[in-house]
């Protein structure tokens, strides 16, 4: 009777343990590389042939005002995986940092509640994690894809995978899907955006990214393919967006829409309401959180970011959302010295407010550092139309291009949405805009005291001493 009584306990906890782990959702972030809003063919763009993102978004909830924390890759990511804001985050606010092992990192929670966790494509990168005292990424051990971690995952176990495409980043000024985008996509409806000239260079470029974000979307159709094999669809939550905007001119590295403002929809089987929109402000790092709870974890303190798991289940959100708030300090080591470019920013619907704390610099890098490929201002990445832009510099006819890309710019930016989406006219020293300007910058002041930004003290600049671990060549 003892061994019976015994033996039953153990079923009895197995079966437990067993239906625990089943209503813990799987997680499957599909994270794109420099992938820009409204680059979605449910967003309306019509060369945009994204077909799993668009499934995702009608099966799910698509969210219409995503941004990221800081228009740069790692740092972003950075965020994410701490659900913290990025200059709370030391070094890994900056491109090519260390990430020191002072904070929970959402990743190795979910692991030691008994998810497994594995990553395939790009994770935290770019960066030096291993100086750090990391053994592998912070987003998990490394797989081919996701077929290849769900084929070794243990059964019983939840899981986390980090999709991580990088075919919508730029290849330095190479142009490998232009070809296949060609001949898949109809070249007449592109529209070519009115801070780029419009030329063959310009034309090329987009074609490019066109066919990167194709390649984008079908490694998102085969990860979904392989839970739909499976049967595990309905249980995984997944979350496709991206890191930030796109790497054309005045998008990565820059706080304007082109460079922070990303596509997000996510899906949760029969726990969403299949074709709804969330139009709330959100930003990405705030899915740092969301993972936790979606497992039934508490996120820790010192995670300042909001999960989103209430707009997901179309529940009232405790948390303003008018707005979104983002900064940037150091992108590439592209200026002398190693010298940031600090921004904080702040988007509201109506309003784009920009504060350059050092405008003195140049917020593209400087012109005489010739640092990726043997160019200068290497905060804009290499692109045939970048090349053509500093080809033809000195002529008149681009100036206006070459004065919004490269130029230097005032300390504070203001852009009305509401007659200039594209943010080309700043309107910050105008009359008419003085009580809109006061109002944002009050916003960005106060955001900046709660957040404890050290960039509160105005000669602040630990950002510049911070290593830069890439290799890249670099002249003066």
């Amino acid at each position: 009777m003892k061994y019976l009584f015994t033996l039953l306990s153990v079923l009895l906890a197995s079966i437990s343990q067993s239906g625990a782990a089943e209503s813990r959702p799987n997680i499957l972030l599909i994270l794109g590389d420099n992938w820009r809003y409204p680059t979605a063919g449910i967003l309306g763009d019509p060369m945009a042939k994204t077909p799993a993102f668009d499934r995702i978004a009608r099966e799910g909830v698509l969210f219409t005002h995503t941004f990221n924390p800081v228009p740069s890759c790692s740092p972003t990511r950075s965020c994410l995986l701490t659900g913290r804001k990025a200059h709370e985050l030391g070094e890994r606010a900056s491109l090519w940092s260390g990430f020191p092992k002072d904070t929970p990192v959402v990743t190795q929670l979910l692991r030691d509640a008994g998810y497994e966790i594995g990553h395939a494509g790009k994770p935290w990168s770019p960066g030096n994690h291993e100086i750090s005292g990391w053994t592998e990424n912070p987003a998990g051990p490394k797989f081919a894809d996701f077929a290849d971690f769900y084929a070794k995952h243990e059964a019983s176990k939840p899981f986390f995978f980090w999709l991580g495409n990088t075919d919508t980043a730029t290849k330095a000024g190479k142009v490998p899907y232009l070809e296949e985008a060609s001949a898949k996509l109809d070249a007449t409806k592109l529209t070519v955006p009115p801070e780029l000239p419009d030329c063959k260079e310009v034309h090329d470029d987009l074609m490019n990214y066109y066919g990167g974000v194709m390649k984008l979307d079908e490694a998102a159709a085969a990860a979904i393919a392989v839970l739909e094999k499976a049967g595990k669809l309905d249980n995984t939550v997944i979350i496709y967006t991206s890191d930030n905007g796109w790497q054309m001119p005045r998008g990565l590295a820059n706080c304007y829409d082109s460079g922070s403002r990303v596509p997000l929809a996510i899906r949760w089987g029969k726990n969403l309401a299949a074709g709804s929109f969330a139009e709330e402000f959100v930003n990405v790092a705030d899915l740092g959180p969301t993972f936790l709870e979606l497992a039934g974890l508490t996120p820790p303190p010192e995670m300042s970011m909001h999960s989103i798991k209430n707009l997901m289940l179309g529940k009232a959100d405790a948390f303003q959302r008018d707005a979104v708030f983002m900064e940037r300090e150091r992108h590439a080591n592209v200026r002398h010295d190693n010298m940031s470019y600090p921004i904080r920013a702040v988007r509201t619907r109506e309003f784009l407010y920009l504060r350059n704390l050092r405008p003195d610099r140049w917020p593209a890098g400087d012109p005489d550092v010739l640092f990726l490929h043997g160019r200068p201002y290497g905060d804009v990445d290499t692109t045939l139309v970048k090349d053509f832009l500093l080809a033809h510099q000195n002529e008149a006819a681009y100036a206006n291009y070459i004065a919004l890309i490269f130029g230097k710019r005032p300390a504070e930016e203001l852009y009305d949405l509401r007659t200039d989406p594209h943010q080309l006219t700043n309107v910050a020293d105008k009359p008419e805009y003085a009580d809109a300007l006061k109002q944002q910058r009050l916003r960005v002041d106060a955001w900046m005291k709660e957040t404890n930004d050290p960039r509160l003290d105005p000669s602040y600049d630990g950002w510049d001493k911070f290593p830069y671990y890439g290799k890249a060549p670099r002249r003066d």
